[in-house]
């Protein structure tokens, strides 16, 4: 089959993502082709957006894993990495970690 051909019949499916308080849309094309970010496409591009901006793009809210003694926390946008995250530090500091999903709820991981 013909390579244009093939284009033809192939929908768009490049994955968009929009962020309205930049007021933009991107497609996902450059996390796919250049990155070969593959399913973590979005993940990637919401990573970098946040490097980048300071803000996550639309329907992006992350995982928080706060010390309760530290200065720093963390953001992911899976439950577990946070998890892990949060587990790790509370074993090599013995301090209480704050685990915030993105709605909200709220878990202290302590030391086992």
């Amino acid at each position: 089959m013909d390579e244009d051909a093939h284009d033809q019949d192939s929908p768009e499916r490049t994955p968009t993502v929009a962020c309205s308080r930049c007021n933009h849309e991107w497609d996902l094309e450059y996390e796919l082709e250049e990155l070969h970010a593959g399913n973590s496409a979005v993940e990637q591009f919401a990573m970098d957006h946040y490097r980048h901006t300071g803000h996550y793009p639309d329907d992006v809210t992350p995982f928080r894993v706060d010390c309760q003694q530290c200065p720093q926390g963390e953001q992911f946008l899976s439950e577990r990495p946070a998890r892990r995250f949060a587990k790790t530090h509370a074993r090599h500091t013995r301090h209480a970690v704050e685990l915030t999903t993105p709605d909200e709820d709220t878990e202290t991981v302590q030391q086992e």
